[in-house]
């Protein structure tokens, strides 16, 4: 074995350790903080919608309700590493409204800095990461996918 093949072999055999602790903790952060968010609209749902209304966003208390509610439970889910693919993609969509709305003056007047500095961008960044990365090896997807594929089904996509 070369020199050049064994250092493939150690950089592979680190690199899925090091990215399931990195889509673990991500699920975590992000999972948790979407969760809390969530809690904050549903518990002030009167003021949600008063805000989503300010903005000019169609039916606000309908989606007050279901923003919260993704959030919550979505954000509960992404901890437990279960739809992690589905609900990243779901929520990712969620912060980009966020920025198009709520943060738009940051975005026309201070550019990039602006986006930067929104809020809602970490939050896009972290969903964007777990769409591409997945659940990693320690979720419930996964030990859904290897009880779906001992019983010989099709796993379902992550």
């Amino acid at each position: 074995m070369s020199l050049a093949s064994l250092a493939l072999r150690t950089r592979d055999a680190l690199q899925r350790p090091a990215l399931d602790v990195l889509a673990l903790a991500t699920r975590l952060v992000f999972g948790w903080q979407f969760f809390l968010a969530g809690r904050g609209k549903l518990q002030h749902l009167d003021r949600t919608t008063e805000f989503f209304a300010s903005l000019h966003i169609p039916a606000p208390g309908a989606h007050a309700l279901g923003i919260g509610l993704l959030e919550c439970v979505g954000g509960l889910l992404l901890v437990l590493g279960a739809g992690t693919r589905v609900l990243s993609a779901l929520l990712a969509s969620t912060m980009v409204v966020a920025l198009a709305t709520a943060h738009r003056a940051d975005l026309v007047n201070d550019g990039l800095d602006g986006l930067f500095s929104a809020p809602p961008f970490p939050y896009l960044l972290g969903t964007l990461f777990l769409i591409v990365a997945g659940p990693g090896r320690i979720a419930v997807d996964r030990w859904l996918e290897s009880c779906l594929s001992a019983a010989g089904k099709p796993a379902p996509a992550r």
